[in-house]
Formats: structure tokens, C-alpha cells, sequence
């Protein structure tokens, strides 16, 4: 599933493509929005909200709307000039398309796509906890937040988006390689909160505006992480072979001598 800053990213070049555009047409491959039709709607904002995309319509006279998706692991937002061939994904896939006097956005194997009146967005993202690149960032109210389930382990808690919005698997892996937390330890014997979540957002913040992700400042492939894809590949600090387990359903990646279990 695409981290936070993947989907800010991909809000960013939507925005560069349709913001202050009015619609020349559009085309809902959804059900439940095949008749909806937005030309003559104007896009004033396109906004991320941990893995929510937001874009924001408004026209003369009506009350401004919110076309919410949702990339999941394997959708994707890409745009084109009018005229240009779409390339890149299966047309089957389309679910989404927008179009401008200058610009075409196709939105591909989008999940959750609805369109609502941005007063009632709230009903789409109210539940997510802060968001890690969003105004409303708070590590004290993220902690919170975690520590109400001290039974639950930290990787499940550092993924659960009610707790904080915006991390996927490859930063709850590397947060918890840095702070030297194995990833079963139960979320009410980690020490410091707050300080586990204010690194996450700092290690989310640091790839905004760039699709290569890093948390080791390096840029160079096989040198962008400390553990995460590095199965069996030696840690950067100690030299033991890098762990893969399944988590919850999802995929963990630790060192044993850095990151020691119970």
C-alpha cells in the first residue's frame, strides 16, 4: 500500500495539472457514479489526508463537491496533455477520467472512489488520526492514540490509520529498526511514544517531493533502507542477517541483534 508521501506526492501532480481548471468533461468507470457528469466544475484544490485523495470541485451557485479515492496497493493517478497517448496501465483499468482545456488526469485501479459535498468529507476521512504531512500533525494526540491499545503490538498500531494517518510497511519497519523496537513488543512496554511517531513523521516528511524514498539518505539503489527489503542481507549496524516474518497480514522486516525479541 503506498505510503503517505507517495499519495501527497500524487496529490501535488494533480493539483499541477488541474488546480484553477474548469472541467471540459469527465468519465466514471464506477457504478455508482456512471451518470455523474462534473463539466463546468472548477478544481480548487487537490489535498492528501494520509492515504485519502481529496479533489476539491466548486461551480457558481452549487455547493462545493469532493471526488475521495483511494490508491490502496495498486492504484494510481497520471496525467497527460489533451491529445497525448495514455500509456503506462491497461485501459480496462481506467476508473476516472477528467479532463481540462490543458490537462487529462486518468486515475487507474482507484478503491473507494466517491463524490461527495466537501462539507460531509469528514464521513470519508473523520476516523484517520493525524495526519503525519498534514497541518493537523500532533505526535502527542498520535501517542495517545496508540497507548489506548497496550495490548496491541507496535507494528499493528504504527499501521492502524486511526492512530496516525500516513504509514505503510516500509516506514513502520524502518521507524522500529531506528529506534531499536522489535516489531511483536507490545505497545505498553515501548518507551517513548511520542517520540516513536514524531521520527515516523520526520522519516514521512523527509520524501515529500520525490518518488525515490529514503530513509537512510541515500539515494543509490539497495542503499535507501536499513531493513525494509533486505531479507537476509546484512544490517548496516551490526552485520546480523536482516528478518522477514508476516505480521498481521502484512509484512515485517527486523534485525534480530538490533532490534532484540522477548
Amino acid at each position: 500500500m503506498p505510503e503517505g508521501d507517495t499519495v501527497w506526492n500524487t496529490a501535488r501532480v494533480i493539483e499541477r495539472a488541474l488546480a484553477g481548471q474548469v472541467l471540459t468533461g469527465s468519465d466514471f468507470r464506477v457504478p455508482r457514479l456512471a451518470t455523474a457528469d462534473l463539466t463546468g466544475w472548477t478544481v480548487a484544490e487537490s489535498a492528501s489526508r494520509g492515504k485519502h485523495l481529496l479533489l476539491r470541485l466548486t461551480r457558481d451557485g452549487e455547493e462545493p463537491r469532493t471526488l475521495h479515492s483511494h490508491l490502496r496497493m495498486d492504484g494510481a493517478w497520471r496525467t497527460y496533455a489533451p491529445g497525448e497517448r495514455w500509456s503506462g496501465k491497461p485501459a480496462h483499468l481506467i476508473r476516472v477520467v477528467l479532463r481540462t482545456a490543458r490537462s487529462v488526469a486518468v486515475g487507474y485501479h482507484l478503491h473507494d472512489v466517491a463524490l461527495v459535498p466537501t462539507a460531509e468529507e469528514e464521513s470519508l476521512v473523520g476516523h484517520l488520526g493525524p495526519d503525519l504531512l498534514g497541518p493537523d500533525w500532533d505526535p502527542a494526540e498520535a501517542a495517545r492514540r496508540i497507548a489506548a491499545k497496550p495490548a496491541a503490538t507496535i507494528a499493528e498500531a504504527l499501521l492502524d490509520q486511526r492512530n496516525l494517518a500516513g504509514v505503510g510497511n516500509l516506514y513502520k519497519a524502518e521507524t522500529m529498526f531506528l529506534r531499536g523496537v522489535w516489531p511483536w513488543t507490545p505497545v505498553a512496554e515501548v518507551p517513548d511514544l511520542p517520540g516513536l511517531v514524531t521520527l515516523a513523521q520526520k522519516l514521512v516528511a523527509s520524501n515529500k517531493g520525490r518518488w525515490t524514498q529514503t530513509t537512510t539518505g541515500s539515494l543509490r539503489r539497495g542503499e535507501t533502507t536499513y531493513v525494509y527489503g533486505r531479507r537476509a542481507l546484512p544490517c548496516r549496524r551490526c552485520g546480523a542477517a536482516i528478518r522477514r516474518a508476516e505480521q498481521d497480514d502484512r509484512v515485517t522486516y527486523w534485525c534480530p541483534r538490533c532490534q532484540p525479541g522477548a
